[in-house]
C-alpha cells in the first residue's frame, strides 16, 4: 500500500507544519503551485525547493533541501519518479520526519529505504486531496 489512511493522517496532523515542496516554482500551471496554496490554507508553512530558488506564495525558495537553514518536517516531492529516490535520501539526511511522493511519483526502493530510516512515507497520493478529506 502506497499510503494507508493512518500514515496519511499522521503526516498531515502529527508530523509537523513545515513542508518543503520539491519542484515548487512560480509556474501557476503546475500542480505543485496549487497544492502548496492548499497546504498553506490548512496552516502549513510551505518552503519552495527548486533550482531557481524562487519566492513562492510569500516564502523564500531554496535550491536544495540541504540549503534550508531550519528544520523541515515533511518533504513533498513533485519531481519525476526517476529523480524522486535521491530526494527521499536527502530528506532522510536532513532529518525530516516524513516524505510524501505526489500522484504519479512512484519509487518502491526509495519508499522502502525511507521507511527503514524511520520516516513516515506516502507515495502516489496528493496531500491537498487528503487534507481536505480529514
Amino acid at each position: 500500500m502506497y499510503g494507508d489512511q493512518e500514515t496519511i493522517r499522521r503526516i498531515l496532523t502529527e508530523a509537523g507544519d513545515t513542508w518543503a515542496v520539491v519542484g515548487l516554482s512560480n509556474n501557476e500551471r503546475r500542480a505543485a503551485y496549487g497544492v502548496a496554496r492548499v497546504l498553506q490554507r490548512f496552516g502549513k508553512r510551505v518552503v519552495p525547493v527548486h533550482p531557481k530558488a524562487e519566492t513562492v506564495h510569500g516564502e523564500p525558495g531554496y535550491a536544495s533541501l540541504a540549503d534550508i537553514p531550519f528544520p523541515v518536517d515533511v518533504v513533498d516531492v513533485f519531481v519525476n519518479s526517476s529523480l524522486a529516490g535521491p530526494v527521499a535520501d536527502e530528506a532522510v539526511a536532513i532529518g525530516a520526519r516524513a516524505v510524501w511522493f505526489q500522484l504519479g511519483v512512484i519509487d518502491e526502493a526509495a519508499c522502502a529505504r525511507t521507511r527503514e530510516a524511520g520516516l513516515l512515507m506516502v507515495m502516489d497520493r496528493c496531500p491537498a486531496i487528503e487534507i481536505s478529506a480529514l
